[in-house]
């Protein structure tokens, strides 16, 4: 009799486990408390944005308490191929809150502290200085000491005051050109260690702490997980996440055999989508050629719309997925917080570590989701959000560059929301 008791509060037990952190797979929208009928909303969204070409094609996810329930691929992922819901998109900046997983489970080993100094485990950072004069002849320039060290929370936070060379101002992407940086992906024979020694040498916008400023931030905590673990880059995330995750189409670089299903980079030209891939300072054709050794941190992932909601769950599940815990979930609580008060101009959301996540303010506002929904977006036009308190999933994939008229994205979350029917 003991035993029966045993083995039924030990399967109780598993079954409330699971209902807490369910692993993402397949249901119908019912099942989720989600509206059917208006699901077809995102049909006519979709549809009609590609036959008044706003976008030549995207993918589009939704998930709710651990059910994916709208899976869809429209137009095209390349001139002439129709898109695929397992095609493969450069999540670009979507990057940075994998980076952010993985340092902060070596965070939670006890590897550092978060207000740690940078220059503790990478001394080049200890003169840090803030730009004081440039000379547009040579983009040389000097610097005043930096009032205090850049701390790991910083880079995390976008408080560090390092640049972002290609998307800064015309100064700061002088500078670093000239120095050589890749900013966020590139198939030059350059090591992760070698661009950020050489990152540590250029100016910073302000001194550390006073003021945000998107960064190459999550580039340097990069390279401090490989400090840290003593393993690549690419060897932690898929040993560490991608593996307990089952997050089987996630790279850096893509095998060849996964090459075909990568989504090229579109934009408009006389008129007409045509690939983009002529861009001087990066190639868009990085995840399948070139040296593929420089391991971006902050932008240089490629994945799909289902691996990257497989993410996505574990940190609505507080840590767990597939029986796996890879974070605790008072980290978690943690990150997801305000950790810069009024320095992010969000209004309707905050900065955590590494998030943007809905405030009061926001959930009043409508469509964002409610408070502490997090999400993010990537440079060629990718998106997600996630919302704990309605288990809510959205993710949105897509490849343009330098096109304008797109409403997909805003529309896109709205439009998840509504179909809420419980």
């Amino acid at each position: 009799m003991i035993k029966k008791i045993l083995f039924v509060l030990v399967c109780a037990t598993y079954t409330l486990q699971g209902q807490q952190a369910p692993m993402l797979g397949p249901g119908t929208p019912q099942s989720a408390g989600i509206s059917e009928d208006r699901l077809q909303r995102i049909d006519a969204l979709f549809t009609e944005a590609i036959a008044k070409e706003e976008i030549p094609g995207a993918v589009a996810l939704v998930a709710r308490k651990g059910r994916i329930v709208y899976l869809k691929a429209f137009g095209n992922a390349s001139p002439g191929r129709s898109q695929k819901t397992d095609d493969i998109f450069r999540i670009a900046s979507q990057t940075k809150a994998i980076t952010a997983t993985g340092l902060m489970m070596l965070w939670e080993e006890g590897k550092f502290r978060l207000d740690d100094p940078v220059s503790q485990y990478i001394p080049e950072f200890k003169d840090a200085g803030v730009l004081d004069t440039f000379h547009e002849k040579d983009s040389s320039f000097t610097t005043v000491p930096a009032a205090r060290p850049i701390t790991i929370r910083h880079l995390l936070t976008h408080t560090s005051g390092i640049g972002y060379g290609i998307i800064d101002d015309s100064t700061f992407r002088k500078i670093f050109q000239k120095a050589g940086i890749k900013d966020i992906f590139s198939g030059d024979p350059v090591s992760t260690k070698e661009n950020i020694l050489r990152l540590a040498k250029m100016p910073l916008h302000f001194h550390p702490g006073e003021k945000y400023k998107y960064s190459e931030g999550l580039d340097v905590a990069g390279y401090l997980i490989e400090l840290f673990s003593g393993q690549p880059l690419d060897v932690f995330f898929r040993e560490r996440i991608f593996a307990p995750l089952e997050m089987r189409d996630t790279y850096f670089y893509l095998p060849d055999s996964k090459a075909a299903r990568l989504t090229d980079v579109q934009t408009k030209k006389n008129g007409v989508w045509a690939v983009f891939n002529d861009n001087p300072y990066y190639d868009a054709l990085y995840p399948v050629r070139g040296a593929k050794t420089f391991f971006s941190g902050g932008a240089g992932l490629s994945s799909t719309a289902t691996d990257y909601a497989r993410f996505l769950q574990m940190y609505l599940n507080k840590g767990i997925y597939n029986g796996k815990r890879l974070l605790s979930r008072l980290t978690i609580d943690m990150m997801m917080a305000n950790q810069i008060g009024d320095l992010w101009a969000g209004g309707n959301e905050d900065l955590g570590l590494a998030f943007s996540v809905v405030n009061p303010k926001g959930a009043a506002t409508g469509g964002l989701g409610s408070e502490g929904t997090f999400s993010w977006g990537g440079y060629f036009n990718t998106q997600y959000f996630a919302d704990p308190e309605e288990q809510v999933i959205g993710v949105l994939m897509k490849q343009t560059q330098g096109i304008s008229g797109d409403n997909t994205s805003w529309k896109f979350r709205q439009v998840v929301f509504q179909a809420i029917n419980d």
